[in-house]
């Protein structure tokens, strides 16, 4: 059984006062399209390298960083109008997309492969939006059997390591319900051809692309974003 949970006020209050004891943490606050976003995440990222985790499968803590895809993917979230319909975020972070998904009304679920930035992002989405997201911890090469279709599936700056192009292409024709529509968030990261080889070959195609400027300070982006569904042929 895939591990979807919901929750109440007093466990978000739980998870907000662990996570406040377990790092050492900062408020950064992110205007996107009229909503003055309050994120809570870590401190610092390089805080949180753990040497065993790398070793392993060459895990980095990148979830804990507010990346500029997450910003522009938040506002082209909030374009939509959600009306209650499902909404599935790859590798969340600490939740800004699926907060901005969260005040579009849609219902909302954050997954990631580290269980610390679920509890982030689910906390996010509570503090901003005042609504609960459910939660799924997801290792994208070892999909669950019963992973649940979703009418909308969002990513962000997910592409940076070769291996992930054809990884999220296919968790995405996992997750993607019938008539669906995914959205990704891109700056150039080296997955991204093999992630468009790859979802012409599950079955998917890119519907439209657009590219937005990103300029904060010295940090300036050239971020695509990719709205993609169903091939005719596979509806």
């Amino acid at each position: 059984m895939v591990g979807v949970v919901t929750s109440t006020t007093m466990e978000l209050d739980a998870i907000d006062a662990s996570l406040r004891r377990r790092f050492r943490v900062a408020q950064t606050e992110v205007p996107i399209r009229g909503h003055a976003l309050s994120l809570l995440h870590p401190a610092s990222a390089e805080e949180l390298i753990n040497e065993a985790d790398f070793e392993r499968d060459e895990r980095l803590p990148y979830w804990a960083e507010l990346w500029p895809s997450s910003r522009v993917l938040g506002a082209r979230v909030l374009e939509e109008t959600g009306n209650g319909r499902s909404l599935l975020e790859l590798g969340c972070g600490s939740g800004l997309v699926s907060t901005c998904a969260a005040l579009a009304r849609f219902h909302v679920c954050v997954s990631d492969y580290y269980e610390d930035a679920v509890r982030f992002a689910r906390l996010n989405v509570w503090r901003n939006a005042h609504c609960v997201a459910r939660g799924l911890m997801l290792d994208w090469r070892r999909l669950p059997i019963d992973l649940p279709r979703f009418d909308v599936v969002v990513a962000s700056d997910v592409l940076y390591e070769r291996p992930y192009g054809a990884l999220v292409a296919r968790v995405i024709a996992a997750a993607l319900g019938p008539g669906g529509t995914a959205i990704v968030a891109d700056p150039g990261r080296v997955g991204r051809d093999d992630f468009i080889r790859e979802i012409g070959r599950v079955g998917l195609e890119i519907v439209a692309k657009r590219h937005e400027r990103f300029v904060d300070g010295q940090i300036r982006q050239q971020i695509a974003i990719y709205e993609i569904g169903w091939h005719q042929s596979s509806r």
